[in-house]
């Protein structure tokens, strides 16, 4: 499969779980990749291993907290490749001290929801605002943002995250609309749990297994499942899909909340 000869597409968090998986299948696809990660060490390792496999890639250390750096990313994309043909925007505020810190409403850190919403929110606002220009003198794009399940349902925690992943959904209607006509689409993805190896050096099995019960698979989801969707979404097979966020949470959102309750009473 080539979707993607001849496309240059950008990826922040690419240093990640799901923005390596990413980055590694859409380059497997024929793409020449940025890998962009506030984790410089991280995009060049990412980059020089698709290197060394024949892909093309080039890395860019990016603080999208700061305008002029997703500027210079994008800029790194023309000199090096032409310009962007894709943006998955996925780089997300996520550490455990940052999670440990978001719990209940009453508690909110001001600070903490500013800067949730800087890397969450604004952070994809910038990519998508200096990546379309590159995509329209090049005929059109396609924009992926990574969303989340708490985008679409709220937790007993987490409300600046979940709230900041509700806003990309919003603003990724909003490209979808303005730019569509130039052949632009827009969409997001919502994953669910995913074992990316963070996650399964910090959760326990026991919070782990607690999830399962809920998934309508018999497993979560692997970095790559959500590469999957992502690559998808951005490729001309779905050139007929924009505005949407697509839930890939192993059926989590879509069964009454009693489903694991009634499964242990039927002696599932």
């Amino acid at each position: 499969m080539s979707r993607f000869e001849g496309k240059v597409a950008v990826i922040t968090g690419g240093a990640g779980g799901i923005g390596s998986a990413t980055a590694r299948l859409m380059a497997s696809e024929g793409a020449k990749v940025v890998v962009a990660d506030l984790n410089g060490e991280g995009a060049e390792k990412v980059a020089a291993e698709l290197t060394t496999d024949g892909y093309s890639a080039v890395p860019a250390t990016v603080d999208v907290e700061r305008e002029e750096q997703i500027e210079a990313m994008v800029d790194t994309a023309r000199r090096e490749f032409g310009g962007v043909d894709v943006l998955h925007n996925n780089a997300a505020l996520q550490t455990p001290e940052v999670i440990g810190n978001d719990l209940l409403v009453q508690d909110i850190d001001a600070d903490l929801w500013d800067r949730a919403f800087r890397v969450n929110l604004r952070g994809y606002v910038l990519g998508a605002k200096h990546a379309i220009p590159s995509m329209l003198e090049r005929g059109g794009g396609a924009i992926v943002n990574t969303a989340s399940g708490t985008g679409l349902q709220a937790e007993l925690a987490r409300p600046t995250y979940g709230t900041s992943k509700a806003a990309i959904i919003g603003f990724t209607r909003n490209v979808a609309t303005q730019y569509g006509k130039q052949r632009i689409r827009c969409c997001a993805v919502a994953p669910g749990l995913v074992a990316t190896p963070s996650l399964r050096a910090n959760m326990p099995p026991e919070v782990l297994e607690r999830f399962l019960r809920h998934f309508l698979t018999p497993y979560i989801a692997e970095p790559e499942d959500i590469a999957n969707a992502v690559a998808f979404l951005a490729s001309d097979d779905a050139r007929f899909i924009t505005g949407i966020t697509l839930p890939v949470d192993g059926g989590f959102s879509v069964h009454t909340p009693s489903y694991a309750d009634e499964m242990e009473m039927m002696g599932g």
